[in-house]
């Protein structure tokens, strides 16, 4: 009598093949066993943002693509959890690149569609502009929800940073004058960030500090950290553990100096 391997246990079979062996027919064999995973995912953030979900699937499956060629099956992760992170980004990625207007609920871009129809029909009917109370009550929505409606549609288009926002005797004052620079101000919290992770890196022991930087700047495996520093990939993971307990105790007190 033969037992058929459950979906998880034929998932990891074929992660483990691929991984010694990369071939397109296995890796297309993963993203169809895996499609679910990419679904459910675009369902989530389809409710968060106004693209398609049939957009961000295709888009999802990228990330899965990207998980499935960067997965080591000897690190002990469940793919899944592996896997989320890099779909989920893919799909955050391209919300981020499409974000050059403000993005609506979908539920209100339907809103607002009904109620152009709605106060069309109703100056036809009263012979006038219909009021928010009359349009909201005819969309079965609260007034202020309508009136968010209705603004949310105002302010859709983005503004000009070139836009004169104050007309001086000598010059005009634009909205990107009055704007923080933030890009600077990012690269000035980066770079204290780099230089107080880089203190705590420099208490610890080498072969920890190694481990840790060659697993997460260099982006090895924990076999091929085991190799370069010569320990056995088991003390490469206990020494991350170690080292970053060891930073975090480092870096408590010095934030806890900073609180008023």
């Amino acid at each position: 009598m033969t037992t058929q391997s459950s979906p998880r246990s034929q998932v990891m079979e074929l992660l483990v093949a691929y991984h010694q062996n990369p071939s397109v027919s296995r890796r297309n064999q993963l993203v169809r066993l895996n499609a679910g995973l990419v679904r459910k995912i675009a369902h989530q953030v389809s409710h968060q943002c106004a693209e398609p979900y049939e957009d961000l699937e295709q888009i999802g499956h990228l990330g899965l693509i990207r998980a499935i060629e960067r997965f080591n099956p000897s690190q002990g992760c469940a793919f899944s959890s592996f896997a989320v992170p890099y779909i989920r980004g893919e799909m955050l990625h391209f919300l981020r690149d499409r974000g050059n207007t403000v993005k609506i609920p979908r539920r209100w871009q339907d809103l607002q569609k009904e109620g152009q129809k709605v106060r069309e029909a109703l100056m036809k009917e009263l012979g006038r502009q219909p009021q928010d109370a009359e349009v909201a009550t005819e969309l079965g929505v609260s007034v202020n929800e309508w009136r968010e409606i209705k603004l949310a549609g105002k302010n859709r288009s983005l503004l000009s940073l070139d836009a004169t926002v104050s007309q001086q005797v000598d010059s005009t004052v634009t909205l990107g004058d009055m704007l923080p620079d933030a890009h600077y101000q990012t690269l000035q919290l980066l770079e204290e960030d780099r230089q107080q992770l880089q203190r705590a890196l420099s208490q610890l022991e080498d072969k920890t500090r190694a481990a840790i930087e060659l697993v997460y700047f260099s982006d090895l495996s924990r076999k091929e950290v085991a190799e370069r520093i010569e320990v056995s990939p088991m003390t490469v993971t206990r020494r991350i553990q170690r080292g970053i307990q060891q930073m975090v105790a480092y870096l408590q007190p010095q934030e806890l100096q900073t609180d008023p």
